[in-house]
């Protein structure tokens, strides 16, 4: 999961750049960084931390052009090394720089068939290099002479995506020529373009999420399709093309759980209202497992889950309180790396207020429960404040499998919900009772809210991987990485898993 934009104005964009990765901060707090175009010269400049903190008066100065690309960062593949923030560049063809978001499942197959069949070097273990090198190599296939134009984009983009898989989101510029985006054809990681109508003519931004376009004056004009390909010209002429041979469209549902900011609208879903449907949809198994009678109050668990727990409170009947109060200048725990990290912010992070538990029922509701740790130290904190009973709730259905499409849950050990029941679960967070969303209230939630969506990137939740391509083997080689990094997994190691998947290519 990471936040990327890019820019084609008529005046200089190092600070609207700087501005819209603010807004997108949220989507990644490891590394920021941004890259601009002057008279076909790169001006960049990227380093780890927060948006704020890597971009300094003198670093803005360098940062001249009126066009250009902002990332900012949270590492799913690669390191969280410096080398590896975002954007990335190579020189040939013409000079390309590359910001993404998301995750490609090929990436070591392609990475191999760069060194041996392409003769591209990749200098790091990020998959966002690759898919730079992939673009550049294929843009330098299409180019007839060394002219360029919008047709040749889209053939190349073409190639690309019959190369790559897995879910991906990805802006780009071509100095000289212009700057592209492009979705993967599953539509998995979102994407969406904006206009700003100025006398001097149309002016074009790029985002992850409506919010950052909003934020910046651009009105929202669509979302970007899946397998399409923008390409904005130097003269600012807007240019659109299907590269993908079969695209349907599956957004990540956890974008509407956790990941998006609320004031954004996803492939035509308002977040917030989603998320007040799940309140709705929660509210009703919690009445069904007969636990509403006794709940004296409703709290969030800030801030993903405040509108859901607004509704459910609504829908319930009960008081609605905020019993948490949040520290807004730490991370947010899920995207921290490294499970002492969380655990130590959570207190940090929250501060509870005795008055609103003593001696309640209380019904603690958040977003999601993914690796336990911050639902078992916040139920503690109710118990510590005085609850005299603490029931835990989540917007969301127990997370039990990896997810390989750019969010942070590739193995099974860190999810508290894999191999163990509802009740297993209730005891390791120490609740009184847990009630969990149901997988299909989850997407009617979303459906309701816009009913042409109908089907979803939920591998977490169903284990469904809908590229078609993520094996059994292959999740237990992603493991294998992960918690022995130096070790790469042994071949005679392959198909003992024991995870119990409907893998998409399996049927």
């Amino acid at each position: 999961m990471c936040g990327i934009v890019g820019v084609v104005s008529h005046q200089p964009v190092n600070q609207l750049l700087y501005d819209a990765l603010l807004l997108l901060q949220h989507r990644g707090q490891d590394a920021a960084g941004i890259a601009t175009n002057h008279s076909s010269m790169f001006a960049m400049h990227k380093a780890n931390g927060l948006v704020r903190d890597v971009f300094r008066t003198r670093n803005m100065r360098t940062l001249q052009g009126n066009s250009g690309i902002g990332h900012c960062r949270y590492p799913t593949a690669g390191s969280s090394s410096e080398e590896e923030a975002q954007p990335f560049y190579v020189n040939a063809p013409f000079g390309i720089t590359l910001a993404h978001n998301g995750n490609l499942t090929n990436w070591e197959q392609l990475k191999e068939e760069m060194f041996k069949n392409d003769r591209r070097h990749i200098n790091t273990d990020s998959d966002s290099e690759v898919l730079l090198n992939v673009l550049a190599h294929e843009i330098q296939k299409a180019t007839v002479d060394i002219s360029i134009d919008a047709e040749t984009i889209f053939q190349a983009v073409t190639v690309l995506m019959r190369r790559v898989r897995g879910g991906y989101a990805a802006v780009a510029q071509i100095a000289g020529v212009g700057l592209l985006a492009f979705r993967d054809p599953y539509g998995i990681r979102p994407l969406c373009l904006g206009i700003n109508e100025t006398e001097q003519g149309n002016e074009y931004l790029i985002a992850s999420e409506s919010v950052a376009l909003e934020g910046m004056g651009f009105r929202f004009v669509r979302d970007i399709a899946p397998g399409e390909t923008v390409f904005i010209d130097n003269d600012k002429q807007l240019h659109t093309r299907q590269c993908a041979d079969n695209p349907s469209l599956n957004p990540c549902v956890f974008e509407f759980v956790y990941l998006a900011r609320p004031d954004s609208v996803i492939d035509g879903a308002s977040v917030y209202s989603t998320r007040l449907k799940m309140g709705e949809y929660l509210a009703k198994k919690i009445q069904r497992e007969g636990l509403a009678d006794d709940i004296d109050v409703v709290m969030p668990i800030p801030d993903s889950s405040r509108p859901a727990a607004i509704q459910l409170a609504l829908a319930l009947g009960k008081e609605y309180r905020e019993g948490f109060i949040k520290n807004r200048y730490i991370g947010r725990t899920f995207i921290m790396p490294g499970q002492a990290a969380r655990k130590k912010s959570v207190r940090q992070k929250l501060n509870a207020i005795p008055d609103e538990f003593k001696d309640k029922v209380v019904l603690l509701v958040d977003d999601s429960i993914v690796r336990g740790t911050t639902s078992r130290e916040i139920v503690q904190m109710a118990r510590d404040s005085g609850a005299k009973k603490v029931i835990f709730a989540s917007a969301a259905p127990p997370v039990i499998y990896p997810n390989v499409y750019g969010i942070d849950m590739p193995t099974r050990d860190e999810l508290i919900a894999h191999g163990r029941t509802v009740e297993e679960v209730c005891r390791e967070i120490t609740a009184d009772a847990l009630v969990y969303q149901d997988i299909e209230a989850l997407k009617q939630a979303i459906s309701d809210v816009n009913p042409e969506l109908t089907s979803f990137e939920a591998s977490c939740f169903d284990g469904v991987y809908i590229t078609g391509d993520v094996s059994r083997e292959y999740l237990d080689k992603l493991e294998n990485e992960r918690n022995n990094p130096t070790k790469a997994a042994k071949p005679e190691d392959a198909g003992r898993s024991q995870l119990n998947l409907n893998l998409a290519n399996e049927g």
